[in-house]
């Protein structure tokens, strides 16, 4: 995909980048990423897809902008308040980057259309504050054989890590699914909400920036993305740790059948 002039002075700084290049912005230009969520994560996500020249955006989100979403959700802003989220973050893209052509879907995924809609894209990137959405997110990517880049944020605390379990390691072994980590969700009510206990604003903007770098990796080539590791992030400390997880045969999408 050719790059025009215009766009070869904007993304300049990666197309000298050693390791990175014209291949890989090209790369970034042919893509499309769909990012669940217009929130604390999806906020930073969307931001630096657009900057790095993503060249199609999806965007679904079926809430509107609440003045208490401003501490931390820094693609809208105080005008925006009431619209829906999609909306004011597809203006946000337009004046970030011309180039970028963002699909804005105000609805909520649901069984029954979040394979096919998944489907449409290359890369998944999950910026939900749910574990039904995550769960929703992590099987519709799983059927629909698209690489999932999900985070979690909590209080002070952060996690993240990066599923492609339609593709295999190394040794042949399936790659982990979201439920070999997790295998089930908690129940309802058990775990506090954000509006709960509170969020720390600036941890949000530090773990969706990392979910937009996974992007950039997996659409580019470039590094090793976080399959089989999570990366857990504890800000008070200022602490990084990754811990690495395997696929489990007993999981229930990719896992192998008990035999009668």
């Amino acid at each position: 995909m050719i790059l025009s002039t215009d766009e070869l002075s904007r993304y300049a700084r990666h197309i000298v980048l050693n390791g990175f290049g014209g291949p890989a912005q090209q790369k970034l230009k042919a893509a499309r990423v769909l990012v669940v969520g217009a929130g604390g994560l999806g906020s930073p996500v969307i931001l630096y897809l657009a900057a790095a020249g993503i060249g199609t955006l999806g965007i679904v989100d079926d809430d509107t902008v609440s003045l208490s979403n401003l501490q931390r959700q820094v693609i809208h802003s105080t005008g925006d308040i009431g619209r829906p989220k999609v909306a004011s973050a597809a203006t946000r893209v337009a004046a970030i980057n011309p180039h970028v052509a963002v699909e804005a879907m105000p609805e909520r995924l649901t069984d029954a259309n979040a394979v096919e809609l998944i489907a449409k894209y290359d890369v998944v990137v999950d910026g939900s504050d749910n574990f039904a959405t995550r769960y929703l997110v992590s099987d519709a990517a799983f059927h629909a054989k698209r690489p999932l880049v999900t985070a979690a944020v909590s209080e002070f605390d952060g996690s993240l890590t990066t599923l492609a379990p339609h593709l295999t390691g190394p040794d042949g072994t399936p790659n982990p699914t979201y439920r070999c980590l997790f295998p089930e969700a908690p129940p309802e009510g058990l775990v506090p909400t954000c509006a709960q206990t509170g969020i720390l604003g600036a941890l949000t903007g530090v773990v969706g920036s990392l979910q937009a770098l996974e992007v950039l990796k997996l659409v580019a080539s470039v590094g090793e993305p976080l399959i089989g590791r999570l990366l857990l992030i504890d800000s008070r400390s200022m602490l990084f740790e990754t811990i690495r997880y395997r696929w489990s045969p007993t999981n229930p999408l990719s896992g192998v059948p008990l035999s009668a």
